[in-house]
Order: C-alpha cells, then sequence, then structure tokens
C-alpha cells in the first residue's frame, strides 16, 4: 500500500480521538462515539456476450481492495447537540488490464487503463435539537428518490445539506439540498448528471449542482402500514414525485406484505435533457413463512420516456437490480423471487436469493418490441463466531438477456470484514 493511503487511514483514526478532545467535559460526544473499518475484497466479472468487432469492449473483468472507516462522535449534551461524523475510503487495484476496464470498481484514466488507486475523505456537522437532527458535509443519503447504491468497491457520497425529523409519532420528515456528488469509482466531487432508463447522459453542459428533495413517510396500525410523499428536483433536469404504500399482516404462521410505488416524472427548469415525461409504478406482494420468503412483483412505464434517476444509481423500483433496471420507455415487466435464511436450518448467517425477471413492450423506437429477461442467483454467509467472526462471502451470478441492449454474464465474488474500532 501507498505510504499516502496509509497516512489517509492514520489521519482518519487520529481525528475520532483529536477532534472529541475539544468536548470532553460534555460526555456525550465521546461516550457515544463509535469506529468502524470495513475491509472489501472483490472480483467483478462482466461478458457482453453479443457485442463482437475489434472497437467493442466485449467483457470488464477487474479485481480490486477497498477500506472503508467510518468514525463517528456523539452529541455534546445540552437542549442542543454538536457533533461530528467522518468518512474515509481507499481504493486500489489488485488486477486490470487493458480492454478489461469499466466495471465500476475502479477509476479508469486517460490513457485507457485503470488507476492503481483512489481515495477519499469528508466530513460532515451534525446538530441535534429533540428528535431532529441536521447534518451538513460529506452525505451518504438512502432515500426513495436518491438510493443509497453500494453496489461496487467504494459507496458514492454527496456534499450537500440534510434535515430529519421524527418529533411527531409515527411521521418522519425529510428534506435537503445536494449540491455535487462523488462518484463510487471516482476520487473527487463534481455536478451530478442524470440517467434515463439505462443510458447515462453525461457530458459538457449536462450537469446540475442542485439536488432538491422532501418527504414524508407515516407509519401507523403498530408499524404495520405505512404511507409516503416524497418531491426530488435534479435542478434544469428532471423533477419527480413518489408516493408509497406498504402493509404487511399476520396470517397463521405466515406473514403476508405489500409494497406499491408510483413515480411522476417530468422535465425541470432549463431542460437541459429537454422533454422528460415518465410515470413508473410498481407493485410487489410477498409471503413470509419459517425461513422461506416468495415474492411476486410488476412494473410498468409510462410516458414517452424512460425512467429517470440520478446517474451511478440504481432506483427503489420494484423490479430494478443492479444489472438491469427494466425501466425502458414503455417497458411491463413481471418478477419472481424467492429467499431462504439457513438460521431456520441452525445455519444462521447463510442466505441464498433467487430472481427471475421479464419484460416486453419496450419502444425501442426501432421498429420492433423490445424484450428482456434476467435470472439471478445469490448466496452470502457471514461468519457467526469464533476467530473469523464477521467475515463474510457473497457470490453472485446473473445471466441477462434482451434484443434491444447487451445480453450480459455477470459474475461477482466479494470477501468482506467490519472490525468495530471502538
Amino acid at each position: 500500500m501507498h505510504n499516502s493511503m496509509i497516512s489517509l487511514l492514520a489521519f482518519s483514526i487520529g481525528s475520532a480521538f483529536i477532534v472529541p478532545s475539544v468536548f470532553a467535559a460534555d460526555g456525550g460526544f465521546i461516550e457515544d462515539a463509535t469506529a468502524t473499518l470495513q475491509a472489501r475484497n472483490y472480483y467483478f466479472s462482466r461478458d457482453f456476450s453479443d457485442i463482437v468487432g475489434p472497437n467493442q469492449q466485449s467483457k470488464a473483468e477487474e479485481w480490486a481492495q477497498g477500506f472503508i472507516l467510518k468514525v463517528n462522535s456523539g452529541f455534546t449534551q445540552g437542549a442542543v447537540g454538536f457533533g461530528v461524523d467522518a468518512i474515509g475510503m481507499l481504493g486500489f487495484k489488485l488486477d486490470s488490464g487493458g480492454g478489461r476496464v469499466n466495471t465500476g470498481l475502479l477509476p479508469t484514466g486517460s490513457d485507457g487503463n485503470a488507476q492503481d488507486d483512489y481515495s477519499r475523505l469528508g466530513a460532515a456537522l451534525k446538530v441535534r435539537l429533540s428528535q431532529t437532527e441536521l447534518r451538513i458535509g460529506e452525505l451518504t443519503p438512502n432515500l426513495p428518490v436518491l438510493a443509497f447504491s453500494d453496489i461496487r468497491l467504494l459507496p458514492p457520497t454527496y456534499q450537500g445539506l440534510s434535515v430529519v425529523s421524527n418529533d411527531i409519532a409515527g411521521l418522519t420528515l425529510q428534506a435537503g439540498q445536494l449540491r455535487s456528488g462523488s462518484l463510487l469509482n471516482e476520487a473527487g466531487d463534481g455536478e451530478m448528471f442524470a440517467k434515463i432508463g439505462y443510458t447515462p447522459l453525461r457530458g459538457a453542459g449536462l450537469s446540475s449542482d442542485r439536488f432538491n428533495y422532501a418527504g414524508a413517510d407515516y407509519a401507523f396500525d403498530d408499524k404495520r402500514t405505512s404511507v409516503g410523499v416524497w418531491y426530488a428536483q435534479l435542478e434544469d433536469i428532471y423533477n419527480q414525485r413518489f408516493y408509497s404504500f406498504k402493509h404487511s399482516k399476520p396470517m397463521g404462521g405466515w406473514m403476508i406484505g405489500a409494497n406499491i410505488g408510483f413515480f411522476d416524472s417530468q422535465e425541470d427548469g432549463d431542460r437541459l435533457l429537454g422533454n422528460i415525461d415518465n410515470q413508473a409504478a410498481f407493485s410487489q406482494i410477498s409471503a413470509r413463512h419459517g425461513g422461506h420468503t416468495f415474492m411476486v412483483g410488476y412494473q410498468a412505464m409510462f410516458g414517452d420516456d424512460a425512467f429517470p434517476r440520478v446517474f451511478n444509481n440504481i432506483a427503489p423500483l420494484g423490479n430494478e437490480v443492479p444489472t438491469y433496471e427494466f425501466a425502458e420507455k414503455d417497458e411491463r415487466s413481471w418478477q419472481a423471487r424467492y429467499d431462504y435464511d439457513f438460521a431456520a436450518l441452525g445455519v444462521p448467517g447463510l442466505v441464498a436469493t433467487v430472481r427471475y425477471m421479464t419484460s416486453d413492450n419496450v419502444d425501442t423506437g426501432k421498429a420492433f418490441e423490445g424484450k428482456a429477461h434476467e435470472r439471478d442467483l445469490d448466496l452470502g454467509y457471514t461468519v457467526q463466531s469464533g476467530l473469523f467472526k464477521n467475515v463474510g462471502i457473497r457470490l453472485r451470478n446473473v445471466a441477462a438477456r434482451s434484443n434491444y441492449r447487451s445480453d450480459i454474464d455477470e459474475n461477482r465474488l466479494i470477501l468482506s470484514y467490519t472490525h468495530t474500532l471502538f
């Protein structure tokens, strides 16, 4: 590891002890402080099996090592509490090569090769009054209109302001403004771009330095039912409304669940990407018994365009996965999913998932109907005790096929270990 990378981690850990000393008399700032270091070893291979020709990349394959350090203080005592959260991230190349880049694990340099390493360091000031918290600085939001997309070596972060209030029982209010973003495979930060369906739209004059959002979620019926209303705006590109309903109900030995959502999106302000018109609806019905969970879902796109979101992020659409989005113009998709938790058989920490999605009715603009299907297999295990406690391994295998976009065969192997420093 390079000396500069070691210095980054040392500085981040050291700051957890240096900063709190200023507030030592307040007790809670230090007493409630936490720090974790996660090591993440990530192998990613994606074969675009239907791409041919000397000038097109047919495979992306890389192996990388990452570290994510989180140091969170408590709050100072008093009616208004103050604190600091810091995050330091480091990723470096283990294996890559010309013609195998762009997996999303590592930055790609101007020479077309993966960079040897990259790192980010950020902090956020937090202020608490009663059950309301204000955060200013480096943020990792997880919202219906901007999901936390930790799908590669390092997670993306954003720079801005957020407010979360839980002062009214059952009601969570959130609002914020993000001024810039750090992509999951980049060191720096910059303005935010959009992605329409599966197409990233990046380029000069196509970015925004304002992502504004506000939302309310209300849970009732002993938290078995919740409704949500959200608004988001990627200024001068698109604005979006989201409505949700979730419900769960025990029936005998089963737990039955429903999840329904609707997005309504249109162009915004200066319309940097032109007119945008999309309505997206999804529904999911699940049934859980013992270690078994069964789920079926339906998703439909309406309007003149595909679904918009901030680039490099997955969306909480019912049928979206990190491979295919099933969010193109007029697309209709179904999903069947089965999860099993082997704790029911006396093997805690072992989980498995298999899901199949299929779609049709895509308006390709090429005089034929677009269709796609995808099969995912996931297997994960976290060691529960002993010397290797908290060591996790995850395997993922994907086969995705389409007549309007590239076919994908994908494999991921992720080894992770989270150590609690204090």
